[in-house]
């Protein structure tokens, strides 16, 4: 599978650049993203649980960043196992360059699959992963200015909203 894109980012390239070698961002925005630790120079790990069409996994993985030019570039590599679900490994080439909007971040990845998921077919593997990408860059926008998404405040709310009814169910506050 191979997937291409470019993505607005409200903030410019070095806070960009930043966030995307910080394990707690990077565990922030990772759709399903249960625990991301590690450093740049060792690579991190992760364990991310994912529902694929009908099957779900939690898949724990190595990922390794090479070629790193700062706020300019850098190639992401990794693999994951899920158990009886399979595995998924692949990379990415990620460029940032400054744009009117703050960050114009292209990606270039690769990625192969196995195992049951990939008895899933490509269609539902490919909306899978543009499903992923497009909502990590949403997290990564709303984690680096959180005052864009919304414009009105509209997010806080809905998480006070969210919050009330909990209290309500449980008591707890």
């Amino acid at each position: 599978m191979q997937m291409s894109d470019q993505k607005d980012i409200a903030a410019d390239p070095a806070t960009v650049y930043a966030a995307l070698l910080t394990p707690e961002v990077l565990k922030a925005c990772v759709p399903g993203a249960q625990e991301v630790t590690g450093t740049p120079q060792d690579g991190f790990e992760a364990t991310v649980t994912q529902k694929v069409g009908p099957v779900k996994a939690t898949f724990k993985g190595q990922v390794t960043l090479s070629d790193l030019v700062e706020n300019e570039k850098l190639t992401i590599s990794g693999e994951g196992k899920g158990g009886a679900a399979g595995f998924a490994k692949g990379g990415a080439v990620v460029t940032l360059a400054p744009s009117e909007t703050g960050t114009l971040l292209s990606y270039n990845v690769e990625a192969k699959v196995g195992g049951k998921l990939a008895q899933l077919g490509s269609r539902i593997i490919d909306g899978f992963a543009k499903k992923m990408a497009d909502q990590f860059f949403v997290n990564l926008q709303s984690h680096l200015a959180p005052e864009e998404e919304g414009g009105d405040g509209a997010a806080p709310d809905e998480g006070e909203e969210k919050k009330g009814w909990f209290s309500k169910v449980t008591g707890r506050g």
